[in-house]
């Protein structure tokens, strides 16, 4: 038992589900949500508040910048993309307090959070369900 209540409690410390996510933004906890895919791929649909940094520009010289007492979510696409996953790895990797998003962009929308950008539904989010 010891083992299996060690390895969930570690999973929980490395990801975050949208509703999670959402629950702490609301509690005023410093977070920064990071889309770590192509600015293109920001620009046409992120997460409100997100901030735009491709994981493959993440270094210590562009990190240099960013807060060390927050903590960072990175996302993407989704399961079929691995860019949150590199971004929580470098970031982690440069001593940075990192969660990934489960599901990304995708599972966030199907869970009823309302997005932004170029191609992002101009349909109002009316009700957020969660079934966790």
């Amino acid at each position: 038992m010891d083992d299996q209540f060690q390895y969930y409690s570690r999973k929980l410390q490395y990801e975050i589900d949208a509703a999670d996510l959402m629950h702490i933004l609301k509690t005023g906890k410093k977070v920064v949500i990071v889309d770590a895919r192509s600015p293109e791929a920001f620009l046409n649909e992120h997460i409100p508040g997100a901030i735009s940094f491709p994981h493959r520009q993440m270094y210590e010289h562009t990190t240099d910048v960013l807060a060390r007492d927050v903590l960072y979510v990175t996302y993407c696409d989704g399961i079929g993309c691995n860019a949150s996953t590199k971004g929580a790895l470098q970031l982690a990797r440069l001593g940075f307090e990192v969660r990934e998003l489960i599901g990304g962009l995708d599972w966030f929308k199907r869970d009823g959070y309302a997005t932004e950008g170029l191609l992002a539904p101009t349909q109002p989010v009316t009700e957020v369900v969660c079934a966790c």
